[in-house]
């Protein structure tokens, strides 16, 4: 699948509730693989902290928490388990 086809696509949590849209992806250019989803969370104010968005109110999802990408976007894990996922990493 080409990356600009994923652009746009809805993004579903575990449950398949629609949590927003994919607004951006971010690569690693070292090894030409896909790092982030970027998403525009549908609910802002629902359950996501500074740490987790970004400056525009878009939120990371580090592509290992995908399990299917396909018409849309199924998550493997809750947005809140994500977001404890990256606030560990960032206090190593």
């Amino acid at each position: 699948m080409r990356l600009n086809k994923i652009i746009g696509k809805e993004v579903l949590n575990e449950k398949g509730s629609v949590v927003g849209k994919v607004t951006d992806i971010e690569i690693d250019t070292a090894s030409n693989r896909i790092e982030n989803i970027v998403i525009s969370p549908k609910n802002k104010e629902k359950g996501l902290t500074a740490s987790f968005m970004k400056p525009k109110g878009e939120v990371l999802i580090p592509y290992e928490n995908i399990k299917k990408i396909g018409d849309m976007i199924i998550l493997k894990k809750p947005i809140s388990e994500i977001e404890e996922i990256i606030e560990e990493i960032q206090n190593l």
